[in-house]
């Protein structure tokens, strides 16, 4: 379903507001499920990379040569090296990378293609990966914090990139893609349904949107949410799913969460 630039802005906007809300001056140094990472690195972590996308929509081929020269990224290496930073510190540049971003965002053509770490992607798959990683990282926050925070419609846009790397989920882990579609049926909160793929797939994937967007972040392990996979091509997607750029992901453990 085509979702509308401004409509898509605002919502990153609400769901960094989300996230901000659990930033008391006491929670930087809590460790979070993400091994060894604490809630400040986890914030580090999506304000440099807000830093960059700025870069990559207002100077792309400069950006181009900066992937090039510095062969990607070690997330790891980047938030050890930040390590020092005050809390309030790395809360601060993260609000305002973020403020940037989507005053770029706003004012850029919606329909060039945005070089990134990867293939370069369409402006609206773009800023969605943005919104995707901030609700990701803000549930690594929130489950650092054994604090709650209430799904919201938001999630579709979430929904919406782990169904488009469902290929990426494959090739990633050295697979060969399936050629047989999966269909995806998901309840959002409030129940407003969502759905992608063909109606008559055989291979089938139900069950509540909050649930099938913790798998394909890799916030949960597939074994400890409630969704109901139906063929082969859809329950080896489920197990290995990463909806974010980079190598394989270590997930979580199974019953690691209650």
């Amino acid at each position: 379903m085509a979702v509308a630039m401004d409509v898509l802005i605002s919502d990153l906007r609400d769901e960094t507001a989300d996230l901000e809300r659990f930033l008391d001056p006491g929670v930087w140094d809590a460790p979070t499920p993400a091994e060894g990472w604490t809630v400040r690195d986890q914030i580090v972590h999506l304000a440099w990379f807000d830093d960059a996308a700025v870069r990559a929509v207002t100077t792309p081929e400069e950006f181009r040569e900066e992937v090039r020269s510095t062969r990607g990224v070690d997330p790891d290496a980047l938030v050890e090296s930040r390590r020092s930073i005050p809390g309030e510190e790395a809360g601060a540049w993260f609000h305002g990378a973020r403020r940037r971003l989507a005053e770029v965002l706003a004012a850029a053509d919606p329909k060039v293609r945005v070089p990134w770490y990867g293939p370069d992607m369409g402006m609206v798959s773009f800023t969605t990966a943005r919104l995707m990683e901030t609700w990701a990282h803000g549930q690594d926050v929130v489950d650092g914090l054994s604090a709650v925070r209430e799904p919201t419609a938001r999630l579709r846009h979430v929904a919406e990139i782990g169904v488009r790397a469902r290929p990426w989920s494959f090739t990633v882990h050295g697979r060969p893609v399936p050629e047989e579609p999966v269909r995806v049926e998901l309840s959002l909160p409030g129940g407003e349904r969502w759905a992608a793929g063909p109606e008559d797939a055989a291979d089938v994937v139900r069950g509540p949107a909050l649930d099938f967007c913790l798998v394909v972040t890799q916030r949960r392990h597939p074994a400890d949410v409630n969704l109901a996979v139906s063929g082969p091509v859809a329950r080896e997607w489920i197990g290995i799913a990463q909806a974010f750029a980079g190598p394989p992901g270590v997930g979580r453990r199974p019953g690691q969460f209650a």
